[in-house]
């Protein structure tokens, strides 16, 4: 029988966090983004800008967490990273601080597609939001695309849902659309059953 936990981030887990955003691009994105920008993503700069935001967070509130499955060994299977929203939150012509210092940034929330549907996203989730809500965040968002059915899918299911806010990325001279979901962050952890 299987356990899965969720830790912070280690240095030495950049590596894998890594090989884990690469495979689950490479997968859930292969027809949502260019293959080209796919196949030329490098994996040892990925692991040198992980290594950087787990050693040298830009600040006290910016998490790196990875969720483990261990068996007879330990893998890490997915991590989330998140943080105060930054301009990079913003929609287009959103006003600088239309967001406000109580709203939490979702960057990235990936589990590896061979390890899903385990419960890591969702251990990932909760113990993200249990992390939020000490800080001091009121509120929550994430840009997810909008051909990501199951990213979508995951946060909707956890209460998540579209703000109205939209924007295209351009990759590599195609824009891919994404939509901005939200979710209120309860004051109090849930009662244990």
């Amino acid at each position: 029988m299987a356990l899965g936990f969720v830790r912070p981030a280690r240095p030495e887990d950049a590596g894998e966090i890594a090989r884990i955003q690469l495979a689950t691009w490479r997968v859930a994105y292969r027809r949502l983004l260019p293959r080209q920008v796919l196949a030329d993503l490098d994996e040892a700069w990925l692991a040198q800008r992980w290594d950087a935001a787990v050693r040298q967070p830009p600040g006290d509130t910016h998490r790196v967490l990875v969720a483990v499955e261990q068996a007879e060994q330990s893998y890490l299977v997915g991590f989330a990273a998140s943080g105060p929203v930054d301009a990079e939150a913003l929609a287009p012509n959103e006003p600088a601080g239309a967001l406000g210092p109580d709203v939490v940034a979702v960057t990235d929330l990936l589990v590896e597609p061979r390890w899903g549907r385990r419960g890591h996203g969702s251990r990932l989730l909760a113990a993200s939001v249990d992390l939020w809500r000490e800080s001091g965040f009121t509120r929550a968002l994430a840009w997810v695309f909008e051909g990501d059915e199951a990213s979508r899918k995951f946060l909707t299911a956890a209460g998540w849902e579209p703000d109205g806010a939209g924007r295209a990325l351009d990759v590599d001279d195609m824009l891919v659309p994404q939509l901005r979901l939200h979710v209120a962050l309860p004051t109090e952890p849930p009662e244990a059953t």
